[in-house]
C-alpha cells in the first residue's frame, strides 16, 4: 500500500470558566492517543458544554467525550458518519447510566464534533454548540441550533440576527443525557488547505456575531492568539457562561484530484442537505 502524506493540521483549544459562574462544565478533545488509531480512522475533535440547570454538568460533558472517541475509534467496518452516530448514542446511554447509578437525576450536555478524513469533514451535532467554517474572509454557520429558538427561526418566524438576544435562547430542545433516545444531525462537507473550522460553546458565539469570526481570524497569526482574541472579546461583551473554542486549520490535506473550490451557494446546498 503506497505511503499517503498526513495532512498537516493547526489545533488549538481554550477553555475558560468566565466570569459568573464557579465551575467549568465545559470539555474539549482531540484525536486520539494512539497513532495507528488516527491512521486508520482519521481526525477527531469535539466540544461539549454540560448543562448548567442539571445536576453535574462537567461530569456530563467529559463523559460524553469520553464515550464518542472510545466507540469512534474501536469501531471497525462502518463508514465515519456511522462510527460518529454509535458514539453519540454511546455517550448518551453512559450519561443516562451514570446520573442513575449516582442517583441525582438528571444530568445533559451538548456535543459537536468534527472528523477529517482526506478533504472530507464529517459532523455531528446535538445541542447549542455550534461549528463554523471560515474560508476566503467569510464564516459560514454550519450546525444548526438544538433550541426553542433554532426551531423559531428554521419556522422563519424569528430571523436569524435575533437570536443572541432572545430571551430563551439557551433552552435547549435536544440534548444528551435527558431522553433514551437521540437523533444527532450528521452530515459531511469537502475542505480545502486553508480552511479554519471552529467549534465553540454558547459561552463564546452568544456574544461573538458570525462575522466577527472571520474578522478576528489571519491566516498569518497562530491559533492559541486568534482562541485568545475570540475569548476576551467575549469576556469584555459580557458573557455570563463558561467559554470554549477549538480551532482547526488545514495547511496541508491527504493528496485527491485536483477540483475547485465550491461557490458559497454550492457548499450550503450540501452542507445543509440532510
Amino acid at each position: 500500500m503506497p505511503h499517503v502524506q498526513p495532512p498537516e493540521i493547526e489545533v488549538h483549544g481554550l477553555s475558560d470558566t468566565g466570569l459568573v459562574r464557579k465551575d467549568n462544565q465545559d470539555a474539549l478533545r482531540c484525536c486520539h492517543p494512539d497513532r495507528d488509531a488516527v491512521a486508520e480512522h482519521g481526525y477527531l475533535y469535539a466540544v461539549a458544554d454540560g448543562m448548567g440547570g442539571f445536576a453535574h454538568g462537567g461530569v456530563a460533558s467529559t463523559l460524553a467525550l469520553e464515550h464518542l472517541f472510545t466507540a469512534f475509534y474501536t469501531s471497525d467496518g462502518t463508514t465515519p458518519l456511522q462510527r460518529l452516530k454509535q458514539g453519540v448514542l454511546d455517550a448518551n446511554l453512559g450519561i443516562l447510566q451514570t446520573a442513575n447509578r449516582m442517583g441525582v437525576g438528571r444530568m445533559g450536555t451538548t456535543l459537536t464534533a468534527v472528523h477529517l478524513h482526506g478533504h472530507t469533514l464529517n459532523v455531528v451535532h446535538v445541542g447549542d454548540s455550534r461549528a463554523y467554517l471560515l474560508r476566503d474572509g467569510t464564516a459560514t454557520l454550519l450546525t444548526q441550533d438544538h433550541t426553542r429558538v433554532g426551531e423559531l427561526v428554521r419556522m422563519r418566524l424569528l430571523s436569524p440576527d435575533k437570536v443572541r438576544s432572545h430571551a430563551q435562547r439557551s433552552v435547549l430542545n435536544k440534548c444528551l443525557g435527558l431522553e433514551m433516545f437521540v437523533q444527532p444531525d450528521l452530515f459531511c462537507l469537502e475542505v480545502f488547505e486553508g480552511d479554519q473550522v471552529v467549534l465553540c460553546t454558547d459561552g463564546v458565539w452568544g456574544l461573538i456575531e458570525d462575522p466577527d469570526f472571520a474578522r478576528l481570524a489571519d491566516p498569518a497569526r497562530p491559533l492559541a492568539d486568534y482562541n485568545q482574541m475570540v475569548l476576551d472579546e467575549a469576556l469584555r461583551r459580557g458573557s455570563d457562561d463558561n467559554l470554549s473554542i477549538l480551532s482547526l486549520r488545514f495547511h496541508s490535506l491527504s493528496p485527491v484530484p485536483h477540483q475547485p473550490r465550491p461557490s458559497l451557494g454550492a457548499f450550503f446546498s450540501r452542507v445543509f442537505r440532510r
